[in-house]
């Protein structure tokens, strides 16, 4: 198992396996299933499992195409690859624990740089997912590539009509065609500049579907989190990823979990000082600012005041 922490309760006796550790497995059964399906296809591929940022646009990899943007932008580039890569969204923080929502998950990803179609990744895609035995219940196209797009699907799926289909990541942009099941989105094709392919779709999500895999709760997702990006080479500091990092152990005790891991530990012993500092100094600066109190004590008076009123 990649990973072992206190916030895992499904621990059983010595000998036996966790809960945890036969979805690790079934979750990385997956991912080889779609390794070995694009090299039989002909696709080089490779596995990243760090989330470090290939740009400095995000502090977290946030999609699996980030690394290829130069050659998205470069026309005479030619070819295809496919990859897995972790990925890490805090915008998806206070969704955790819905079911669809990971904050931090593994994207599979089909890149082609004017060699691949649309009709060329949506039949890519509907292989690789009926080998999962999955047949998506329907697909979103924006109206503006309706009658373009529609064709392509030959009859194989429901097609409905979505005027939001369309993707950017600021510098790259493109129309979309998103498949669903069970009511979730599983992935998407796009069309970047109209003239490339960029597919992502998230393990978490298929393996949730085709295993019937239970989704992690909150605690469970930001214990994982956190060892994700601990791996990827990060300490807890008060800048960037660092904050990122305390703000997520800090996360896990305000909710009542643990982490067996140093960093948890010395993170609750600071705010233990911080709240003893605060509790000590606020009747003297009565009227200092919430940045003051940060930038001079480091101390998030918002915080201190809800975890008072707990």
């Amino acid at each position: 198992m990649r990973l072992q922490f206190a916030c895992d309760t499904t621990i059983l006796a010595a000998g036996t396996h966790t809960t945890k550790e036969v979805a690790y497995v079934i979750a990385g059964r997956l991912i080889q299933q779609y390794q070995d399906f694009c090299l039989s296809k002909g696709i080089d591929f490779t596995r990243i499992e760090s989330v470090r940022p290939h740009d400095n646009t995000t502090l977290f990899c946030s999609a699996g195409m980030q690394q290829y943007k130069p050659l998205f932008s470069d026309p005479s580039y030619i070819g295809t690859v496919a990859n897995t890569q972790a990925c890490l969204r805090m915008g998806d923080l206070d969704e955790i624990g819905d079911g669809t929502h990971f904050l931090h998950f593994t994207m599979l990803g089909l890149f082609s740089f004017r060699e691949m179609t649309v009709g060329d990744a949506i039949d890519f895609w509907i292989e690789f997912l009926g080998t999962l035995g999955l047949i998506p219940d329907h697909v979103t196209i924006h109206p503006d590539r309706l009658e373009e797009w529609t064709p392509l699907y030959r009859g194989r799926v429901a097609i409905v009509p979505d005027d939001e289909c369309t993707w950017s990541d600021g510098s790259v942009s493109g129309y979309c065609t998103e498949f669903y099941k069970d009511g979730i989105e599983i992935g998407n094709i796009v069309n970047p500049l109209g003239t490339c392919i960029d597919v992502g779709f998230g393990s978490e999500r298929l393996d949730m579907i085709v295993n019937g895999t239970p989704p992690d709760d909150a605690l469970a997702t930001l214990c994982d989190t956190v060892m994700r990006i601990v791996e990827s080479g990060y300490r807890p500091g008060n800048k960037e990823q660092g904050y990122v990092l305390r703000k997520l152990l800090r996360r896990i005790h305000v909710i009542g979990g643990t982490l067996d891991h140093p960093y948890f530990t010395q993170e609750v012993e600071r705010q233990q000082r911080l709240r003893s500092r605060y509790r000590r100094l606020r009747d003297r600066h009565p009227d200092m600012s919430p940045e003051w109190w940060f930038d001079t004590h480091g101390i998030d008076v918002a915080e201190m005041r809800e975890r008072e009123a707990e």
